[in-house]
């Protein structure tokens, strides 16, 4: 039988305490998302229809390539070890001969003030406060010097895509070392623009471009559009005489298809610093960059917006890496929205790990501190996994902590 009393007032204070309550509207959103596809959500509500999806879209009618990289994470099973003491995790590792605080980098993105018109600088701040590297994207909004401004101590890297004209290309690579860049990205798996069907559909360009179908989609994103309109104008900051158009005709326009391992060769001996091969798909092509001077391979479908079918870089991690053999290091992108496929990424094999899409939703979500949400969400994902399998260095993290389940 249950006995019934009166509370204490004491008691009714306690319940009905009122929650603190944030005035600053973006902070109450943000601190409500507690995982990357909460953020996701936000994003879509507050950006319009084409910005959100060039973010969120791949290639292809199906965008299988990003699909079955995400699949490919949620088919893998932690083995974890139990009885261990994990009362101090430590997330640090170094990537490319430098320490960084978490084993995932923010990637280079293209469009990004047109996320949120704070762009570039914003993401640059977080990763200089989180110690962690971020990369400047060829397809940038912000210009080498005005990034490295923002973030004078922030792990800096550059992305580049090669020009038909080389002279443009070489002034990319003397900037970036002038301004403290520390690594250099060739991406090699652009020469034609993937089949973006959702950008085609949406008439995305830069500029924007107004129709009745984003005035109407602007009329529900006021705030975007105000935005837009009162700041300096959205360009590909870096890419002078090549700032406008849609991001298939830009790439079809300007970058160079005839890209060889030669290139990779001569631009070798343009940079002193480390050079990563980014969207290396296969053992031959990893082992055949390095042999032409690079210091990492990216395995990278780029994020599935290229080839569609293309395939899933997270399983080509151990292969390259046995095969590599300690000669370079491997890094991973594609797919990746959570700590624990980062932490899953690291036991098979990756030295590190990029992210693209996660702050990127994150900077339309609440422009700095959206990604700062976005980067705090994936670190503490990334402690938590690690002490639940019973590590507390990233290199302790081995194969055997993670296996791939059957398909269905």
């Amino acid at each position: 039988m249950v006995h019934r009393r009166m509370p204490r007032p004491s008691e009714l204070r306690e319940l009905l305490r009122p929650a603190p309550f944030t005035l600053d509207a973006t902070e109450r959103r943000l601190n409500r998302a507690a995982s990357i596809g909460d953020l996701r959500t936000l994003a879509r509500r507050r950006a319009p229809r084409a910005v959100f999806d060039y973010t969120d879209g791949a290639a292809g009618v199906g965008e299988l390539a990003l699909r079955r990289a995400r699949e490919t994470f949620a088919r893998l099973e932690f083995h974890p070890t139990v009885l261990t003491d994990v009362s101090g995790v430590n997330t640090e590792t170094t990537i490319l001969g430098k320490p960084s605080a978490q084993p995932f980098a923010l990637a280079p993105t293209g469009f990004t003030r047109m996320m949120h018109t704070e762009g570039e600088r914003a993401v640059v701040k977080v990763a200089q406060r989180e110690r962690i590297p971020y990369a400047l994207s060829t397809m940038g909004t912000t210009t080498i010097e005005d990034f490295a401004a923002a973030g004078p101590d922030a792990r800096k890297w550059f992305q580049l895509y090669l020009w038909r004209d080389r002279a443009p290309a070489k002034d990319l690579v003397e900037r970036a070392a002038a301004a403290g860049f520390d690594t250099l990205m060739l991406t090699l798996d652009t020469k034609v623009a993937g089949a973006r069907l959702r950008d085609v559909r949406n008439g995305l360009a830069i500029p924007p471009q107004l129709t009745l179908r984003t005035f109407l989609d602007g009329a529900t994103h006021p705030r975007w559009w105000f935005d837009f309109i009162t700041t300096e104008p959205l360009t590909f900051a870096n890419l002078a005489g090549a700032s406008d158009g849609t991001p298939g005709v830009l790439i079809d326009r300007v970058f160079d298809p005839a890209i060889t391992l030669a290139d990779l060769e001569w631009l070798r001996g343009h940079w002193p610093h480390k050079l990563v091969a980014k969207g290396v798909q296969s053992v031959a092509d990893a082992k055949a960059v390095v042999a032409a001077g690079a210091d990492a391979v990216l395995l990278s479908n780029h994020g599935g917006r290229q080839l569609d079918r293309a395939p899933v870089p997270l399983e080509l991690v151990p292969a390259v890496r046995e095969e590599l053999d300690g000669q370079a290091e491997v890094l991973v992108d594609t797919g990746i929205t959570t700590g624990a496929d980062v932490v899953a990424a690291m036991a098979l094999g990756a030295h590190g790990t990029l992210v693209g899409r996660a702050y990127l939703y994150g900077l339309m979500a609440g422009g700095e501190r959206g990604v700062a949400r976005a980067v705090r969400i994936l670190a503490d994902e990334v402690a938590r996994t690690m002490a639940l399998l019973g590590v507390t260095e990233i290199g302790q993290l081995r194969p055997d902590h993670v296996s791939l389940r059957p398909g269905r």
